[in-house]
């Protein structure tokens, strides 16, 4: 728990977080891709291949959404200490995720990132807290994308100096809002494996945390065994509705929402649930083995594929 006596609401809010640069190669688009599982129930998906390989060499191959989320994690590769606060990065848990897409990516590039607060609440056993990266194209200085990225330090609560629990927040509202999933058929569902090695391919996308490998670490942090990244989990969904809503164009979203609710444990099957009111997919990730709801959000997309 962080030491009171130390927290200064002043010295938060002027922090600044370094500027960070992200360079990535066609190689680490088509391992994210893998890591996400792309191709892994045919690896001649009509769909799925062109985020692998294209006919015309890796510089033309595709990039599937989710990737930006990698920026947001290069941004902070020595976390998000704060004046007064501190952690265990064992015990972070990622809460949500909102990502706001402004152009397609290049197959490799450079990548600019600019990373400031965007929230702090103390929740007496632990803090919540909130990043946001605005990540620019280098050469040309054009916006790519913005995350969004609400982590959950356990232990880190009780910094307020007042009864009145510490809040701020840069935004009138919290753009990951929970979604009411309708209790209407699903429009599509998806169902997908993923891999008992899942975690450990997604991992060398660069998130390295042990929980996701070392059986220790994640019997430390409560789990029988490492768990498969909530950002892994939110690859696998978008993907199946990329394929399923906009008719494998990963060009058609505009954004992405997610609150992680639960664990997932690599080998497991996930079931995305998908249903479109206008141009938002609310959509929900079970696990089948369990039957438990793991992953809820939207997407919102430009247009309606001319498939549907």
């Amino acid at each position: 728990m962080a030491d009171s006596s130390e927290f200064d609401p002043q010295s938060i809010l002027s922090h600044k977080y370094p500027d960070t640069t992200y360079t990535y190669t066609e190689r680490d688009v088509v391992l994210y891709a893998l890591g996400v599982g792309a191709c892994g129930r045919d690896a001649v998906d009509g769909d799925e291949l062109k985020y692998i390989y294209h006919e015309n060499g890796q510089q033309f191959v595709q990039v599937l959404p989710t990737f930006a989320a990698l920026f947001s994690l290069a941004s902070a590769p020595n976390g998000f200490d704060l004046p007064g606060l501190q952690y265990d990065p064992r015990l972070l848990l990622h809460g949500q995720q909102y990502i706001e897409l402004h152009r397609p990516f290049p197959s490799s590039g450079c990548i600019h990132n600019k990373v400031s607060l965007a929230g702090l609440h103390d929740k007496g056993k632990a803090a919540i807290i909130e990043i946001e990266t605005k990540s620019y194209e280098k050469d040309s200085g054009e916006l790519l994308c913005i995350n969004r990225m609400t982590g959950f330090l356990r232990g880190a609560g009780g910094f307020s100096k007042s009864s009145q629990p510490y809040s701020y927040s840069s935004y009138s509202s919290n753009k990951v809002l929970s979604v009411k999933i309708p209790k209407s058929q699903p429009f599509a569902v998806f169902e997908d494996c993923t891999q008992p090695s899942q975690a450990l391919l997604y991992r060398l996308s660069g998130d390295y945390n042990p929980l996701h490998s070392d059986p220790m670490v994640a019997k430390v942090a409560g789990f029988s065994r490492p768990i498969l990244h909530g950002l892994c989990t939110l690859g696998f969904s978008v993907r199946a509705i990329i394929k399923c809503i906009c008719g494998g164009d990963p060009n058609l979203v505009k954004s992405i929402s997610a609150r992680f609710l639960l664990h997932v444990y690599p080998g497991e099957t996930l079931i995305t649930e998908m249903w479109l009111e206008g141009l938002r997919v609310i959509y929900q990730a079970k696990v089948k083995e369990r039957n438990r709801t793991v992953l809820s959000g939207y997407v919102d997309i430009h247009r309606l594929s001319s498939a549907l």
